[in-house]
Protein backbone atom coordinates (compact mmCIF):
# COMPACT_ATOMS: atom_id res chain seq x y z
CA UNK A 1 0.00 0.00 0.00
CA UNK A 2 1.12 3.59 -0.62
CA UNK A 3 0.21 6.71 1.34
CA UNK A 4 -1.42 8.84 -1.35
CA UNK A 5 -1.01 12.17 0.43
CA UNK A 6 2.72 11.71 0.96
CA UNK A 7 3.18 10.50 -2.60
CA UNK A 8 1.72 13.78 -3.79
CA UNK A 9 3.41 16.21 -1.42
CA UNK A 10 6.29 14.88 0.67
CA UNK A 11 8.72 12.72 -1.29
CA UNK A 12 9.42 11.41 -4.75
CA UNK A 13 8.65 7.79 -5.60
CA UNK A 14 9.09 5.61 -8.66
CA UNK A 15 7.29 2.26 -8.72
CA UNK A 16 8.48 -0.80 -10.66
CA UNK A 17 5.85 -3.53 -10.94
CA UNK A 18 4.52 -6.22 -13.26
CA UNK A 19 3.22 -5.02 -16.59
CA UNK A 20 -0.44 -6.09 -16.50
CA UNK A 21 -2.88 -3.19 -16.08
CA UNK A 22 -0.20 -0.71 -15.02
CA UNK A 23 -1.15 3.02 -15.06
CA UNK A 24 1.42 5.61 -16.12
CA UNK A 25 1.35 7.12 -12.66
CA UNK A 26 -0.21 6.63 -9.25
CA UNK A 27 -0.90 9.82 -7.29
CA UNK A 28 2.08 11.53 -8.84
CA UNK A 29 4.44 8.55 -8.62
CA UNK A 30 5.76 7.32 -11.95
CA UNK A 31 4.91 3.64 -12.56
CA UNK A 32 7.12 1.42 -14.73
CA UNK A 33 5.70 -1.88 -15.92
CA UNK A 34 8.00 -4.86 -16.35
CA UNK A 35 7.17 -7.78 -18.64
CA UNK A 36 5.82 -10.64 -16.54
CA UNK A 37 4.60 -14.21 -16.82
CA UNK A 38 2.13 -16.21 -14.66
CA UNK A 39 3.39 -18.28 -11.76
CA UNK A 40 3.26 -21.97 -12.82
CA UNK A 41 1.41 -23.02 -9.65
CA UNK A 42 -0.67 -19.86 -9.16
CA UNK A 43 -1.62 -18.28 -12.47
CA UNK A 44 -3.16 -15.18 -10.83
CA UNK A 45 0.28 -14.14 -9.55
CA UNK A 46 2.49 -12.52 -12.23
CA UNK A 47 6.27 -12.92 -11.92
CA UNK A 48 8.95 -10.61 -13.28
CA UNK A 49 12.69 -10.11 -12.74
CA UNK A 50 12.42 -6.38 -13.57
CA UNK A 51 16.01 -6.20 -14.74
CA UNK A 52 15.80 -5.02 -18.34
CA UNK A 53 18.16 -2.24 -19.53
CA UNK A 54 15.09 0.05 -19.81
CA UNK A 55 14.19 -0.41 -16.14
CA UNK A 56 17.80 -0.09 -14.94
CA UNK A 57 18.11 3.16 -16.93
CA UNK A 58 14.83 4.57 -15.60
CA UNK A 59 15.78 3.82 -11.98
CA UNK A 60 19.32 5.14 -12.44
CA UNK A 61 17.97 8.34 -14.00
CA UNK A 62 15.66 8.76 -10.99
CA UNK A 63 18.70 8.65 -8.62
CA UNK A 64 16.95 6.99 -5.66
CA UNK A 65 18.17 7.40 -2.08
CA UNK A 66 16.80 3.97 -1.20
CA UNK A 67 15.32 0.90 -2.90
CA UNK A 68 12.33 -0.76 -1.20
CA UNK A 69 11.32 -4.23 -2.44
CA UNK A 70 8.36 -6.42 -1.51
CA UNK A 71 9.58 -9.91 -0.59
CA UNK A 72 9.63 -12.74 -1.39
CA UNK A 73 9.42 -12.91 -5.18
CA UNK A 74 11.49 -13.04 -8.33
CA UNK A 75 11.45 -9.24 -8.64
CA UNK A 76 13.41 -9.01 -5.39
CA UNK A 77 16.47 -10.36 -7.23
CA UNK A 78 16.16 -7.50 -9.71
CA UNK A 79 15.80 -4.97 -6.89
CA UNK A 80 18.89 -6.41 -5.18
CA UNK A 81 21.01 -6.16 -8.33
CA UNK A 82 19.84 -2.61 -9.11
CA UNK A 83 20.54 -1.48 -5.53
CA UNK A 84 24.07 -2.91 -5.74
CA UNK A 85 24.68 -1.37 -9.17
CA UNK A 86 23.56 2.07 -7.98
CA UNK A 87 25.20 1.73 -4.54
CA UNK A 88 22.09 2.61 -2.55
CA UNK A 89 20.55 1.00 0.58
CA UNK A 90 18.03 -1.81 0.11
CA UNK A 91 14.95 -2.37 2.31
CA UNK A 92 12.88 -5.55 1.95
CA UNK A 93 9.42 -5.86 3.45
CA UNK A 94 8.33 -9.45 4.01
CA UNK A 95 4.62 -9.75 3.15
CA UNK A 96 3.89 -13.34 2.07
CA UNK A 97 5.07 -16.28 4.16
CA UNK A 98 5.79 -18.53 1.18
CA UNK A 99 7.13 -21.55 3.15
CA UNK A 100 3.62 -22.07 4.52
CA UNK A 101 2.06 -21.91 1.05
CA UNK A 102 4.48 -24.24 -0.75
CA UNK A 103 3.06 -27.57 0.55
CA UNK A 104 -0.44 -26.51 -0.49
CA UNK A 105 0.50 -25.69 -4.09
CA UNK A 106 3.54 -27.80 -4.93
CA UNK A 107 6.10 -30.14 -3.32
CA UNK A 108 6.90 -30.07 0.40
CA UNK A 109 10.60 -30.71 -0.24
CA UNK A 110 10.80 -27.19 -1.74
CA UNK A 111 10.27 -25.60 1.69
CA UNK A 112 13.94 -25.90 2.75
CA UNK A 113 15.30 -24.46 -0.54
CA UNK A 114 12.81 -21.61 -0.19
CA UNK A 115 14.15 -20.78 3.26
CA UNK A 116 17.66 -20.69 1.78
CA UNK A 117 16.50 -18.23 -0.90
CA UNK A 118 14.81 -16.05 1.72
CA UNK A 119 17.98 -16.02 3.84
CA UNK A 120 20.17 -15.14 0.85
CA UNK A 121 17.94 -12.20 -0.12
CA UNK A 122 17.36 -10.73 3.32
CA UNK A 123 20.97 -11.07 4.45
CA UNK A 124 21.89 -9.03 1.38
CA UNK A 125 19.36 -6.33 2.36
CA UNK A 126 20.17 -3.51 4.75
CA UNK A 127 16.86 -3.81 6.62
CA UNK A 128 13.93 -6.24 6.72
CA UNK A 129 10.45 -5.04 7.64
CA UNK A 130 7.79 -7.48 8.88
CA UNK A 131 4.13 -6.89 9.63
CA UNK A 132 3.72 -8.80 12.90
CA UNK A 133 5.67 -9.70 16.03
CA UNK A 134 4.97 -13.40 15.39
CA UNK A 135 6.61 -13.22 11.98
CA UNK A 136 9.52 -11.21 13.37
CA UNK A 137 10.19 -13.93 15.96
CA UNK A 138 10.03 -16.65 13.31
CA UNK A 139 12.44 -14.89 10.96
CA UNK A 140 14.84 -14.18 13.83
CA UNK A 141 14.67 -17.81 15.00
CA UNK A 142 15.43 -18.94 11.43
CA UNK A 143 18.34 -16.45 11.31
CA UNK A 144 17.03 -14.94 8.11
CA UNK A 145 18.95 -11.77 8.97
CA UNK A 146 20.64 -10.20 11.97
CA UNK A 147 18.04 -9.62 14.70
CA UNK A 148 18.81 -5.89 14.79
CA UNK A 149 18.00 -5.64 11.07
CA UNK A 150 14.49 -7.12 11.40
CA UNK A 151 12.04 -4.35 12.32
CA UNK A 152 8.27 -4.16 12.74
CA UNK A 153 6.21 -2.29 10.15
CA UNK A 154 3.36 -1.08 12.33
CA UNK A 155 -0.22 -1.73 11.26
CA UNK A 156 -2.15 0.93 9.43
CA UNK A 157 -5.32 1.32 7.38
CA UNK A 158 -6.99 4.00 5.26
CA UNK A 159 -9.79 4.86 7.69
CA UNK A 160 -11.39 7.25 5.20
CA UNK A 161 -11.74 4.77 2.35
CA UNK A 162 -13.07 2.09 4.73
CA UNK A 163 -15.79 3.74 6.79
CA UNK A 164 -19.25 2.80 8.18
CA UNK A 165 -20.92 5.52 6.10
CA UNK A 166 -20.39 3.32 3.02
CA UNK A 167 -23.09 0.96 4.27
CA UNK A 168 -25.44 0.43 1.31
CA UNK A 169 -28.83 -1.32 1.09
CA UNK A 170 -28.43 -2.06 -2.63
CA UNK A 171 -25.06 -3.71 -1.99
CA UNK A 172 -26.58 -5.76 0.83
CA UNK A 173 -29.33 -6.96 -1.53
CA UNK A 174 -26.61 -8.11 -3.92
CA UNK A 175 -24.51 -9.81 -1.23
CA UNK A 176 -27.53 -11.68 0.22
CA UNK A 177 -28.87 -12.65 -3.21
CA UNK A 178 -32.05 -10.64 -2.70
CA UNK A 179 -32.62 -11.36 1.00
CA UNK A 180 -31.25 -8.29 2.83
CA UNK A 181 -33.23 -9.10 5.98
CA UNK A 182 -31.15 -12.26 6.55
CA UNK A 183 -27.96 -12.21 8.68
CA UNK A 184 -24.92 -11.67 6.45
CA UNK A 185 -21.38 -12.97 6.97
CA UNK A 186 -18.73 -11.53 4.66
CA UNK A 187 -15.25 -12.72 3.80
CA UNK A 188 -12.86 -10.51 1.81
CA UNK A 189 -9.62 -11.70 0.29
CA UNK A 190 -7.89 -13.98 -2.18
CA UNK A 191 -9.66 -17.29 -2.73
CA UNK A 192 -6.73 -19.62 -2.28
CA UNK A 193 -6.47 -23.08 -0.76
CA UNK A 194 -4.06 -21.75 1.88
CA UNK A 195 -6.85 -19.55 3.30
CA UNK A 196 -8.66 -22.55 4.80
CA UNK A 197 -11.95 -21.47 3.20
CA UNK A 198 -13.47 -24.96 3.34
CA UNK A 199 -14.02 -24.11 7.01
CA UNK A 200 -17.01 -21.99 5.91
CA UNK A 201 -18.79 -25.13 4.69
CA UNK A 202 -18.89 -26.52 8.23
CA UNK A 203 -20.00 -23.13 9.51
CA UNK A 204 -22.81 -22.71 6.98
CA UNK A 205 -24.07 -26.26 7.53
CA UNK A 206 -24.89 -25.18 11.10
CA UNK A 207 -26.28 -21.76 10.20
CA UNK A 208 -28.96 -22.36 7.56
CA UNK A 209 -30.59 -18.97 8.13
CA UNK A 210 -27.35 -17.05 7.46
CA UNK A 211 -26.12 -15.69 4.12
CA UNK A 212 -22.43 -15.70 3.13
CA UNK A 213 -20.62 -13.51 0.61
CA UNK A 214 -17.10 -14.20 -0.72
CA UNK A 215 -15.62 -10.90 -1.92
CA UNK A 216 -12.52 -11.54 -4.00
CA UNK A 217 -11.18 -14.02 -6.51
CA UNK A 218 -8.48 -16.64 -6.82
CA UNK A 219 -7.51 -20.12 -8.02
CA UNK A 220 -9.71 -21.86 -5.43
CA UNK A 221 -12.94 -20.17 -6.54
CA UNK A 222 -14.15 -22.97 -8.82
CA UNK A 223 -13.78 -25.57 -6.06
CA UNK A 224 -15.57 -23.30 -3.61
CA UNK A 225 -18.47 -22.70 -5.99
CA UNK A 226 -18.88 -26.46 -6.38
CA UNK A 227 -18.61 -26.92 -2.60
CA UNK A 228 -21.43 -24.43 -1.93
CA UNK A 229 -23.85 -25.49 -4.69
CA UNK A 230 -27.42 -25.08 -3.45
CA UNK A 231 -26.38 -22.98 -0.45
CA UNK A 232 -27.09 -19.24 0.15
CA UNK A 233 -23.58 -18.12 -0.85
CA UNK A 234 -22.64 -15.29 -3.23
CA UNK A 235 -19.30 -14.89 -5.07
CA UNK A 236 -18.78 -11.26 -6.13
CA UNK A 237 -15.35 -11.60 -7.74
CA UNK A 238 -12.87 -8.74 -7.39
CA UNK A 239 -14.25 -5.41 -6.17
CA UNK A 240 -12.38 -2.12 -6.05
CA UNK A 241 -12.76 1.44 -4.78
CA UNK A 242 -16.09 2.50 -3.34
CA UNK A 243 -17.71 -0.75 -4.43
CA UNK A 244 -15.35 -2.63 -2.12
CA UNK A 245 -15.94 -0.11 0.68
CA UNK A 246 -19.72 -0.62 0.36
CA UNK A 247 -19.32 -4.40 0.45
CA UNK A 248 -17.32 -4.23 3.69
CA UNK A 249 -19.69 -1.85 5.44
CA UNK A 250 -22.84 -3.76 4.40
CA UNK A 251 -22.02 -6.99 6.24
CA UNK A 252 -23.12 -7.95 9.75
CA UNK A 253 -20.00 -9.92 10.66
CA UNK A 254 -16.62 -10.42 9.00
CA UNK A 255 -15.12 -13.91 9.39
CA UNK A 256 -11.73 -15.25 8.30
CA UNK A 257 -10.42 -18.74 9.17
CA UNK A 258 -7.01 -18.15 7.56
CA UNK A 259 -4.03 -19.24 9.65
CA UNK A 260 -1.34 -17.81 7.35
CA UNK A 261 -1.89 -14.04 7.50
CA UNK A 262 1.34 -12.09 7.97
CA UNK A 263 -0.77 -9.13 9.12
CA UNK A 264 -4.33 -9.30 7.84
CA UNK A 265 -5.14 -6.01 6.11
CA UNK A 266 -8.65 -7.30 5.40
CA UNK A 267 -9.25 -7.56 9.16
CA UNK A 268 -8.13 -3.95 9.63
CA UNK A 269 -10.33 -2.81 6.74
CA UNK A 270 -13.36 -4.61 8.17
CA UNK A 271 -12.79 -3.04 11.59
CA UNK A 272 -12.36 0.36 9.96
CA UNK A 273 -15.71 -0.21 8.22
CA UNK A 274 -17.40 -0.68 11.60
CA UNK A 275 -18.03 -4.41 11.08
CA UNK A 276 -17.22 -6.75 14.00
CA UNK A 277 -14.57 -9.33 13.12
CA UNK A 278 -14.11 -12.99 14.01
CA UNK A 279 -10.71 -14.38 13.01
CA UNK A 280 -8.46 -17.37 13.65
CA UNK A 281 -5.98 -16.74 16.44
CA UNK A 282 -2.94 -17.23 14.22
CA UNK A 283 -0.28 -15.40 12.21
CA UNK A 284 -0.33 -11.64 12.62
CA UNK A 285 -4.00 -11.40 13.69
CA UNK A 286 -3.26 -11.43 17.48
CA UNK A 287 -1.22 -8.25 16.90
CA UNK A 288 -4.43 -6.59 15.73
CA UNK A 289 -6.66 -8.06 18.46
CA UNK A 290 -4.44 -8.70 21.51
CA UNK A 291 -5.73 -10.96 24.32
CA UNK A 292 -6.78 -8.07 26.55
CA UNK A 293 -8.91 -6.62 23.73
CA UNK A 294 -10.70 -9.82 22.68
CA UNK A 295 -14.45 -9.39 22.95
CA UNK A 296 -14.06 -5.60 22.86
CA UNK A 297 -12.64 -4.72 19.45
CA UNK A 298 -13.16 -8.16 17.87
CA UNK A 299 -13.24 -11.90 18.49
CA UNK A 300 -10.62 -14.57 17.87
CA UNK A 301 -11.15 -18.34 17.82
CA UNK A 302 -8.86 -21.33 18.12
CA UNK A 303 -7.66 -22.24 14.59
CA UNK A 304 -9.75 -25.02 13.09
CA UNK A 305 -12.19 -25.12 16.05
CA UNK A 306 -15.63 -24.89 14.45
CA UNK A 307 -17.45 -24.84 17.79
CA UNK A 308 -15.38 -21.94 19.09
CA UNK A 309 -16.02 -19.95 15.91
CA UNK A 310 -19.70 -20.88 15.79
CA UNK A 311 -20.35 -19.71 19.35
CA UNK A 312 -18.89 -16.28 18.59
CA UNK A 313 -20.77 -15.94 15.30
CA UNK A 314 -24.06 -16.74 17.04
CA UNK A 315 -23.24 -14.34 19.89
CA UNK A 316 -22.80 -11.45 17.47
CA UNK A 317 -25.64 -12.31 15.09
CA UNK A 318 -28.11 -12.68 17.98
CA UNK A 319 -27.24 -9.31 19.51
CA UNK A 320 -27.51 -6.18 17.32
CA UNK A 321 -26.39 -4.08 20.29
CA UNK A 322 -23.20 -6.13 20.75
CA UNK A 323 -22.48 -5.97 17.01
CA UNK A 324 -22.80 -2.20 17.12
CA UNK A 325 -20.60 -1.83 20.22
CA UNK A 326 -17.84 -4.13 18.94
CA UNK A 327 -17.99 -2.48 15.51
CA UNK A 328 -17.69 1.02 16.97
CA UNK A 329 -14.93 0.04 19.39
CA UNK A 330 -13.01 -1.72 16.62
CA UNK A 331 -13.36 1.33 14.40
CA UNK A 332 -12.06 3.59 17.20
CA UNK A 333 -9.07 1.27 17.67
CA UNK A 334 -7.94 1.27 14.03
CA UNK A 335 -8.35 5.05 13.85
CA UNK A 336 -5.35 5.17 16.19
CA UNK A 337 -3.30 3.39 13.52
CA UNK A 338 -3.85 5.55 10.46
CA UNK A 339 -1.86 4.53 7.38
CA UNK A 340 -0.24 7.96 7.19
CA UNK A 341 1.29 7.51 10.64
CA UNK A 342 2.57 4.03 9.71
CA UNK A 343 4.10 5.37 6.49
CA UNK A 344 5.67 8.33 8.30
CA UNK A 345 7.38 5.94 10.73
CA UNK A 346 8.79 3.85 7.88
CA UNK A 347 10.08 6.92 6.09
CA UNK A 348 11.50 8.79 9.08
CA UNK A 349 12.78 5.89 11.22
CA UNK A 350 13.10 2.63 9.27
CA UNK A 351 14.59 4.13 6.12
CA UNK A 352 17.09 6.08 8.21
CA UNK A 353 18.02 2.86 10.02
CA UNK A 354 18.59 1.14 6.66
CA UNK A 355 20.83 4.01 5.51
CA UNK A 356 22.82 3.78 8.76
CA UNK A 357 23.33 0.01 8.40
CA UNK A 358 24.36 0.53 4.75
CA UNK A 359 26.88 3.22 5.66
CA UNK A 360 28.28 1.08 8.47
CA UNK A 361 28.76 -1.86 6.09
CA UNK A 362 30.53 0.35 3.53
CA UNK A 363 32.81 1.74 6.23
CA UNK A 364 33.71 -1.77 7.43
CA UNK A 365 34.52 -2.85 3.87
CA UNK A 366 36.63 0.25 3.34
CA UNK A 367 38.53 -0.34 6.61
CA UNK A 368 39.26 -3.94 5.59
CA UNK A 369 40.65 -2.79 2.27
CA UNK A 370 42.80 -0.13 3.90
CA UNK A 371 44.11 -2.66 6.42
CA UNK A 372 45.05 -5.00 3.59
CA UNK A 373 46.89 -2.23 1.75
CA UNK A 374 48.77 -1.18 4.89
CA UNK A 375 49.62 -4.73 6.00
CA UNK A 376 53.41 -5.23 5.59
CA UNK A 377 54.18 -7.87 3.03
CA UNK A 378 57.52 -9.48 2.42
CA UNK A 379 59.04 -8.86 -0.96
CA UNK A 380 59.11 -12.00 -3.07
CA UNK A 381 62.51 -13.67 -3.09
CA UNK A 382 64.12 -14.83 -6.27
CA UNK A 383 65.24 -18.41 -6.08
CA UNK A 384 68.05 -19.65 -8.29
CA UNK A 385 68.07 -23.22 -9.34
CA UNK A 386 71.08 -24.98 -10.60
Amino acid sequence: MVDQEHLQTRFQVIVVTTHKGVPQEFYGAKVIGSWSFPCPWYSNVPLSLALSPRIIWEVAKFKPDIVHASSPGIMVFGALIIAKLLCVPLVMSYHTHVPIYIPKYTFSWLVKPMWLVIKFLHRAADLTLVTSTVLAKELKAARVAAACKIRLWHKGVDSESFHPHYKCHEMRIHLTDGEPQKPLIIHVGRLGVEKNLGFFKMLMDRLPEVRLAFIGDGPYRKELEEMFIGMPVVFTGMLHGEELSRAYASGDVFVTPSESETLGFVVLEAMSSGVPIIAARAGGIPDIVPPEQEGKIGFLFTPGDINDCLSKVKLLLNSPELRLNVGQTGRAEVEKHDWRAATKKVRNEQYNAAIWFWQKKRFQLLRQRLWWLRYPRRAPQVRHTS
